[in-house]
């Protein structure tokens, strides 16, 4: 498989290339040259494969010769050994639960699976690699995790001060060993423009082999596909395909559920979920794309006001905002509205949503409102345990909190805060190496 740039202003480059290098030289994000089409027999036949095989069957023409197929296996084995159950909370409504993994998020798939070609792609190299990336939650804690004690890989997360959970600062701060912490005095986006102008140092480049473990490197945003096959295995009603609402921030997992869609995966409508931060809702409204500085809500990992992602959404569809419109909507939700959609839910479906399962159950819930004869899932994607401060007085009772958080409680964060300027981020940096 070949990768070339949304820019179209680089060479082409295979899987390993693309993984090592995160970004490609013009800025821009590398894109599959062909979208492999999945043989209709394993749609058909997909209750007869385990978890493994369907990750395999997916993933392997994105990687193609670039990892032996014994190799891609112990990687893939290792990535999706936990759970992905789809639970009925309604007539018409399904919750497709991603936070079963180490740091009870979504990104664990992702984080396990690049960390891992990582791990295979600088075996024997002497030059150490700095994985570089922003979060706005869960990616950080994601990656800290599968990151963690990788020969040769040191981590430098970035994330903005104050504007994630107690819970998601904790596991990104506190494992130590390759893994560090800036803490940016900004947002997200201030995060995210850094890690963006430190990809674009040629100078600082020659000193550091940097690449990204964000959702714009190609190892971490392809297997996040595996998520809606999964979903497409458990669902009961093969012959009415779901509709699927995700919520989203910076557009990668949504990108790669419309990825695994073009591949042949059967999938009536995408919902793009979002909080406050609405600049795709508004474009798919009106035409125009315009990013703004994001707003701070109670769903911190959507908090983004500039996706990266969503360029991706716009090659796989040609660029043609009407084919698109076919395929994708969105709608948006003010943290008033999630807050009495995660209370409501809980009394009256005894189901606890994370404040991002609400986005995404709000915006199913109002397209079957419009369309009854549909049925649906939405992505819950982190453990309501994780913000158990905004949660918990919501609902009036405590979340029971699962082993590995209790123990992280305890802890105590280590990190080093600097202002958003992209200066105190390449001192630090070159401080490093």
């Amino acid at each position: 498989m070949q990768y070339f740039s949304t820019n179209k202003q680089s060479p082409k480059v295979g899987f390993k290339e693309a993984t090592l290098m995160g970004q490609a030289p013009d800025k821009g994000l590398y894109f599959p040259a062909v979208i492999p089409k999945l043989k209709k027999d394993f749609i058909a036949e997909i209750n007869s494969y385990s978890k493994e095989e369907i990750a395999i069957e997916v993933i392997k023409p994105f990687v193609g010769n670039s990892i032996s197929e014994n190799d891609l296996q112990k990687i893939v084995t290792a990535t999706v050994q936990f759970d992905f159950p789809l639970i009925k909370i309604g007539e018409d409504i399904s919750s497709l639960e991603l936070f079963h993994g180490p740091t009870l998020a979504f990104k664990d798939v992702g984080a396990r699976f690049m960390s891992r070609c990582l791990g295979y792609f600088v075996k024997g190299n002497n030059k150490k690699i700095t994985v570089l990336v922003a979060t706005s939650g869960d990616t950080g804690g994601a990656v800290a995790s599968g990151f963690y004690d990788v020969p040769g890989i040191d981590v430098v997360i970035l994330y903005p001060s104050g504007k994630v959970s107690s819970v998601q600062e904790l596991q990104l701060t506190t494992l130590g060993k390759n893994i560090k912490a800036l803490e940016i005095d900004g947002n997200f986006d201030d995060c995210q423009r850094l890690v963006k102008q430190a990809f674009a140092d040629e100078q600082m480049k020659k000193d550091i082999f940097l690449t990204s473990a964000n959702s714009i490197n190609v190892a971490r945003w392809l297997p996040q596909q595996f998520y809606y096959f999964y979903a497409y295995k458990q669902w009961q009603d093969k012959g009415n395909p779901p509709v699927i609402s995700v919520p989203s921030g910076n557009f990668g997992n949504i990108c790669a559920g419309l990825l695994a869609f073009h591949s042949g995966l059967p999938v009536r409508q995408f919902i793009a979920a979002c909080n406050e931060n609405k600049v795709v809702t508004e474009f798919l409204q009106t035409g125009n794309y315009v990013t703004k500085k994001s707003v701070a809500t109670i769903s911190n990992a959507m908090d983004v006001g500039d996706p990266s992602n969503f360029v991706r959404i716009l090659e796989l569809f040609n660029r043609e905002f009407q084919s698109l419109k076919k395929v994708l909507s969105s709608y948006s939700f003010s943290d008033s509205e999630t807050k009495s959609i995660l209370k409501e839910v809980y009394l009256n479906k005894s189901y606890l949503l994370d404040p991002h399962g609400a986005v995404g159950y709000a915006a199913l819930r109002k397209y079957l409102n419009n369309h009854p004869h549909h049925k649906g899932l939405f992505l819950e994607t982190a453990h309501p345990v994780k913000f158990y401060d905004v949660v918990e007085p919501l609902i009036g009772e405590k979340i029971p909190v699962p082993a590995a958080i209790n123990e992280l409680l305890t802890l105590s964060k280590k990190s080093i805060k600097i202002p958003a300027k992209y200066e105190e981020l390449k001192n630090y940096l070159l401080s490093q190496n």
